[in-house]
């Protein structure tokens, strides 16, 4: 047996989890007909994998929200604040994951972070001093048992200790160090547990150790690993590695007592070398992380057979997915919109089973017509290339990288030019998308009305948000966007180069889904974007409208990207499209533009050491590039959600822009303290409540927040927004909370007036 994969996809090739999820928060579906919907789902994943000629059929992998969530509710380590609420098993799941609120109880989410360098997002377990650390029966165990019954061969994954412990936040006075003895415990108990089912494999996934590594963190991973399998257990254990290389551990990992080791060879390209070095050990299973589960090209297969050949390595080897195949949509199948010459080159989830089965049928059983079909596709690939735009990339000089006058001076004139009051007020852009916006979309992508009607119908959006801001008393209004379907996937339809999918969805966190677009080819500007919504939005007001963009790096980073050319030119030749549309607003009149890089740190290399080198040497002149031409007093916004940004909050600072606004709720204001560290010059907006979250904060809470700002950060730097944008909200509660953030705004400057 030769083939397995980390993970698969489980919102559905319809997104019908998402479908099913989201009736059963509001109340339209019941829990019953919501778990059957989800093993209907599991049932079609087992079933794909199995029919694709996939040797070890995965489990463990399904999520109703996250999987690192998943863990720590089977552990045990739920909250207080949680427990309390006096919820069944599943609701309690759902309120650590988006907050709970009614009449007795106001329970915010748990903290939600980027998992390590993809789009998706995780939420932070919290252990208190009181936390137990125990089994509980979850899904794990219940999915192992049916898919047993409808397959032979099983592998079912976990997440392994090491990353759980080394991403989760201690809350008391008990750290980390001391939920050792209770974790080896509990996975001591889980791998009992196991023993009672048909089972061959279980994957430990431990992506932490592909970070830089302390001695301290290598001690803590031979503590865990040495406690845990001392268990007996009769099936193998694989301790699964992605999204880089192990070049700090793997002797230890070698040496560990396990039966297979599962290894990235895409984004972890030293792991060939760390091999060839030290050897392999005979006795252990190879998992050779070949195909791609982060990308959507297909598979060279002579480049991989040569990859594989070089690995000193006989029979002991799975051929497997770099990483998880929940990065990645469905199906290429669905997609019959695209060109063909497109098309023919794409990969997704089912499609790189496929490829893992036929290149387990050229090495071992001697497919040759497999290996020339690949090898005729990879002749006929033809980028659509722009001589203009090559030209235009090359003539740039480090000149056109740096804005005129410095900093300090611009906030100076933009202050004199605005005349905003202390603590200014804004959004960060969109408001909530209301069925009768996406009908309205629909619509006119199905030809069912007309251009002119699409607009006016915007015009009435745009018009009745600019008319409530005013009367509920912000400062920097924002047109809403009710044009735009996605941030990126709106402004790809509008540059050349972007290829667009019908149905390529890929989850970014719970029910949310992504349809990032394909750079195909050379990208520029076909014609202004944003100015019409923009200056109609500005024409209804004499308060200052922002122009809304999103900068290149986030554009590149949600996009799927070429492999042909470097992720820095690439970016660049976004940036120059940006900056087209930046010149363009500012031409007609947007004096304050917000430039959105939500996505910065998604690719920031995981190891600390290739940091600039790598990314930010690049990135953040990308951004500079974007607005380095405009006027001074000419206001440049940015806004970054999702990450945590605290450990390059230098980097920021020399995106030279004038305001920055963070998602920072969730996160209890932790960047403030980084940024007051590090001198921080640009004025901020960390955010003050999470709109990732249905509860309604109350005014009070909020101008509780704005005082722990203003405690460590002077007033004339703060700004007062939400976390995020509010596209995907309901109006009400959207409405609700933002009369408080007003009021409690209004309520602090009184204060410093007084």
């Amino acid at each position: 047996m030769t083939t397995s994969i980390i993970g698969f996809p489980r919102i559905g090739a319809q997104r019908e989890l998402k479908r099913a999820t989201e009736k059963y928060w509001k109340g339209n579906l019941s829990q019953a007909e919501l778990v059957e919907t989800a093993q209907e789902l599991k049932n079609q994943n087992w079933q794909q994998q199995a029919d694709s000629g996939i040797d070890y059929v995965s489990t463990g992998d399904f999520s109703f929200f996250d999987n690192l969530l998943d863990t720590a509710n089977l552990l045990n380590i739920i909250p207080h604040r949680y427990k309390t609420l006096d919820l069944d098993f599943l609701d309690q799941y759902f309120a650590q994951a988006r907050g709970y609120q009614d009449e007795n109880h106001s329970v915010k989410a748990l903290p939600m972070k980027k998992w390590f360098n993809t789009n998706y997002h995780y939420l932070v377990p919290e252990f208190e001093d009181d936390t137990q650390v125990k089994v509980n029966q979850g899904f794990l165990f219940q999915d192992l048992q049916t898919a047993a019954q409808q397959h032979q061969h099983i592998k079912t994954s976990l997440v392994g200790p090491f990353t759980l412990l080394k991403l989760s936040h201690f809350s008391g006075s008990k750290q980390l160090a001391d939920f050792v003895p209770d974790i080896i415990n509990a996975y001591r108990q889980i791998l009992q547990q196991l023993t009672a089912y048909q089972l061959d494999w279980l994957e430990l996934d431990e992506p932490s150790l592909v970070y830089d590594l302390t001695a301290a963190d290598k001690e803590l991973f031979e503590t865990l690993y040495q406690g845990i399998l001392a268990e007996p257990h009769h099936y193998r254990i694989n301790l699964q590695t992605y999204f880089g290389d192990v070049r700090d551990i793997y002797q230890e990992l070698i040496n560990l007592p396990v039966d297979g080791i599962g290894l990235d060879f895409i984004e972890g390209k030293n792991n060939i070398a760390l091999l060839q070095q030290y050897g392999f050990p005979k006795e252990k299973v190879l998992f050779a992380g070949v195909v791609n589960g982060k990308n959507i090209w297909r598979n060279q297969y002579q480049k991989t057979i040569e990859l594989l050949k070089a690995l000193p390595v006989n029979d002991n080897l799975v051929i497997s997915t770099s990483a998880s195949l929940l990065h990645v949509p469905y199906t290429v199948a669905g997609e019959a919109e695209l060109e063909p010459a497109l098309k023919q080159h794409l990969s997704f989830a089912y499609e790189k089973l496929t490829e893992l089965h036929e290149l387990d049928q050229i090495l071992w059983h001697d497919a040759k017509d497999l290996l020339v079909a690949n090898q005729t596709l990879f002749k006929n690939v033809n980028h659509p290339t722009d001589l203009t735009v090559t030209q235009r990339v090359q003539a740039l000089t480090s000149s056109d990288y740096e804005r005129l006058p410095l900093r300090s001076k611009r906030e100076a004139i933009q202050k004199a030019e605005f005349k905003i009051p202390e603590l200014p007020t804004t959004t960060i852009g969109s408001f909530p998308q209301t069925p009768d916006v996406r009908k309205n979309r629909a619509d006119y992508r199905h030809h069912e009305i007309d251009q002119a009607t699409y607009d006016q119908f915007n015009r009435d959006k745009i018009k009745r948000i600019i008319t409530w801001q005013e009367k509920v008393g912000f400062d920097v209004l924002v047109h809403g966007e009710y044009e735009r379907n996605d941030m990126v996937e709106y402004f790809g339809e509008n540059l050349s180069g972007f290829a667009f999918t019908k149905n390529a969805w890929v989850q970014s966190y719970g029910s949310r889904g992504v349809k990032p677009p394909i750079i195909w080819g050379d990208v520029s500007r076909k014609q202004a974007i944003t100015v019409a919504a923009s200056t109609y939005a500005q024409s209804l007001t004499d308060k200052p409208v922002k122009g809304m963009l999103t900068g290149p790096v986030t554009i590149f980073n949600w996009s799927f990207p070429r492999e042909d050319i470097s992720a820095q030119e690439s970016v660049t030749q976004i940036a120059l499209a940006i900056q087209d549309e930046v010149l363009d607003l500012e031409k007609h009149g947007i004096k304050i533009i917000q430039i959105d890089e939500a996505a910065l740190r998604e690719k920031l290399p995981l190891r600390q050491s290739d940091w600039y080198k790598e990314y930010l040497d690049w990135a953040i002149p990308a951004f500079k590039l974007v607005h380095s031409p405009v006027q001074a007093s000419t206001q440049i916004h940015t806004h970054m959600c999702y990450s945590e940004f605290n450990d390059i909050i230098p980097a920021i600072d020399q995106m030279d822009a004038d305001v920055i606004s963070f998602e920072a709720s969730r996160s209890d204001l932790s960047i403030i303290d980084e940024l007051k560290a590090n001198h921080f010059e640009t004025e901020v907006g960390p955010g003050v409540y999470d709109i990732h979250s249905p509860r309604i904060p109350s005014q009070a809470e909020i101008y509780t927040i704005i005082n722990k700002i203003l405690a460590k950060l002077p007033v004339d730097k703060v700004w007062i927004n939400p976390d995020c944008g509010l596209k995907t909200r309901g109006e009400s509660e959207t409405f609700a909370s933002l009369k408080n953030l007003i009021a409690a705004t209004h309520q602090k400057r009184r204060e410093l007036s007084e």
